[in-house]
């Protein structure tokens, strides 16, 4: 039985991870900002990181957070880490970070580097977005009469559970640096995603495509967020909907 702290460990992903990992039979620490023992802020690290950090064989970190802070939670982590002896450091991180400049996705691969020059064994997985973002971002623009698409983008979303697996294998293994990214079974346009979600809630809206201006957009027509080369993931986008909506 091995030790393994989930940072980020009551999150979507992080309570699943949390979760597959117990039943593999490891002891597990869950830190957030609310769930004790280990109520820690990592942006501001302290004595309670610290004692979150000690004695643990493995780290899978999944806080994060667009509104800021992913780097010097990072540093605050690594600094920790290192001051326990240098555990196994697992970052979870997102198809495309290199390739689409979005704010949020530049700070993902800062927090890459940062674990890649500090000096601990660590592995990063990136993998595509999950059924819960892309279901929430459609949800969103289903509130108007008409869903404003972004035109010519696709996306590969995943199942977040499967992610969590894979996490827990890799927390147990030895760090492997840079991993395999993990996809999404299929590549799905835009409308073809809206057409499934409104199937499923049994609403009607028009749909009309847009074109955005940026680099961010250009990025994401030209695919730099998918990876249809790794599409390993096995749940479908219809098959999450099917459990949102039960009676659909």
């Amino acid at each position: 039985m091995t030790t393994i702290l989930v940072t980020g460990g009551t999150g979507t992903l992080g309570s699943l991870v949390a979760e597959r990992l117990r039943a593999d039979g490891h002891e597990v620490r869950v830190l957030s900002r609310h769930a004790r023992p280990y109520a820690v802020d990592l942006r501001e690290g302290g004595p309670g990181l610290d004692r979150a950090v000690a004695g643990v064989d493995a780290i899978v970190h999944c806080a994060s957070t667009p509104r800021g802070g992913d780097e010097k939670a990072a540093g605050q982590l690594i600094e920790a880490a290192r001051r326990a002896g240098g555990p196994h450091l697992l970052y979870i991180s997102i198809v495309g970070v290199d390739r689409v400049p979005l704010g949020y996705y530049r700070a993902k691969l800062a927090v890459e580097r940062l674990i890649e020059g500090s000096g601990l064994g660590w592995t990063v997985l990136r993998t595509t977005q999950f059924h819960d973002l892309v279901f929430q971002g459609l949800q969103a623009l289903a509130k108007l009469p008409v869903m404003l698409l972004p035109a010519g983008v696709a996306d590969q979303p995943v199942e977040v559970a499967e992610v969590a697996g894979r996490l827990a294998e890799l927390a147990t293994g030895e760090p492997a640096g840079r991993v395999a990214d993990m996809g999404g079974p299929a590549v799905r346009t835009a409308p073809d995603l809206a057409r499934a979600y409104l199937r499923a809630s049994g609403r009607r809206r028009r749909l009309l495509e847009v074109r955005l201006a940026g680099k961010a957009y250009k990025g994401m027509r030209d695919g730099g967020h998918l990876t249809p080369g790794q599409a390993v993931g096995q749940g479908t986008f219809e098959e999450f909907l099917a459990r949102r909506f039960p009676a659909g």
